[in-house]
């Protein structure tokens, strides 16, 4: 079975802001930095910035990883 996905999602930078992961995920910014303290949202740090592992934010949601079929 082969779904279909967006563009955009196809497209993404390595790492995100919390604030995009959230929106791509139809959160609100609060909503999504509280899912990240929770662990909910894979999050790490990069130097004094939070951010957000793009693969592991597709492999959250079951989409393939780029590399995978």
């Amino acid at each position: 079975m082969n779904a279909r996905i967006a563009p955009e999602l196809t497209e993404l930078p390595p790492t995100l802001t919390v604030k995009r992961a959230g929106e791509l995920l139809g959160l609100s910014r609060s909503a999504a930095y509280r899912v990240a303290a929770t662990g909910e949202l894979p999050t790490f740090a990069f130097g004094r910035r939070l951010v957000v592992p793009t693969f592991r934010l597709l492999e959250m949601l079951g989409l393939p990883v780029q590399g995978q079929r």
